[in-house]
């Protein structure tokens, strides 16, 4: 029994020997990581704040876009630190930097896609072919513009629907932006008759654009001959006005010279509503 309870007294003072030359050995290299992660991560956290001040002060780079650095910054440098807290314990980090660049190409791959369309959407903040509230128009989408991501851009519809694009179908296709000019020009054709008094049809329908202020007198109005046939003639109207009230000035335009055309006695046809209202009110 004795030599049972010396045994594991000597037991006992074996481990707690091996345990303080352990807290000794590696007592530093503990408290250096923990000081080393907790600095990281403050300084980790300062240098991504201070990146993204400086990327959002730069002109023409979306808050978007710079939040997605800041986070790329970020965690990019607690990766660092904790690779280096590894190295504290001996880890051969060279091993680990190789098996993240594996890690890192194996996902590009399988990812590859969606990393198009944050490429695209990085493109598209940084050149901005169109911005929040524009209407452009693509070979396959066309919309208003209400939320430009890194992966996609959400759109709402001439009628009120909702349309998400994937930034990389924006990207590789011509944009057409009907909102970024101030100015936009209009154009009209009017269809008379035969026996019509082309003067005074041509005299009527410049009195009715020069009434609206909103139609710009420079460049001025133009009212031209296109078609001479034995049956009709074809006047083309071309005005310019401000993009914000183009597709108010059209209609409008269309409603007056209808009635002005018809007090005058000239017989004309015009346009219908206008099936291309790409319109950027």
């Amino acid at each position: 029994m004795e030599d049972q309870t010396t045994n594991i007294v000597v037991a006992t003072r074996t481990a707690l020997d091996q345990a303080s030359a352990l807290a000794v050995q590696y007592g530093f290299s503990i408290l250096g990581a923990i000081i080393l992660l907790i600095g990281g991560w403050l300084l980790a956290g300062i240098i991504s704040r201070s990146a993204y001040r400086v990327i959002s002060r730069i002109r023409g780079i979306d808050e978007t876009l710079a939040s997605f650095f800041q986070n790329v910054l970020h965690y990019s440098l607690l990766i660092l630190v904790f690779i280096t807290v590894l190295g504290q314990f001996g880890v051969q980090t060279a091993s680990i930097i190789a098996a993240l660049g594996a890690a890192g190409l194996a996902v590009g791959l399988a990812l590859q896609g969606t990393l198009q369309n944050i490429a695209a959407g990085i493109m598209l903040l940084i050149l901005r072919p169109f911005r929040v509230g524009e209407y452009i128009e693509t070979a396959t989408v066309k919309g208003y513009i209400k939320e430009i991501g890194l992966f996609a851009t959400e759109m709402k519809t001439a009628d009120g629907l909702y349309l998400m694009a994937p930034n990389s179908t924006l990207w590789n296709t011509p944009i057409v932006n009907y909102s970024r000019e101030p100015d936009r020009r209009q154009a009209l054709a009017v269809t008379l008759g035969g026996n019509v008094d082309i003067d005074l049809a041509r005299k009527t329908i410049l009195d009715v654009l020069k009434e609206d202020r909103r139609i710009k007198s420079t460049p001025a109005p133009k009212v031209y001959l296109d078609d001479l046939a034995a049956d009709q003639t074809v006047l083309n109207i071309e005005y310019w006005t401000l993009t914000t009230s183009w597709s108010d000035v059209r209609h409008e335009a269309v409603s007056k010279l209808k009635a002005r055309l018809a007090e005058a006695d000239v017989a004309a046809r015009l346009p219908a509503d206008p099936a291309t209202t790409a319109a950027a009110d």
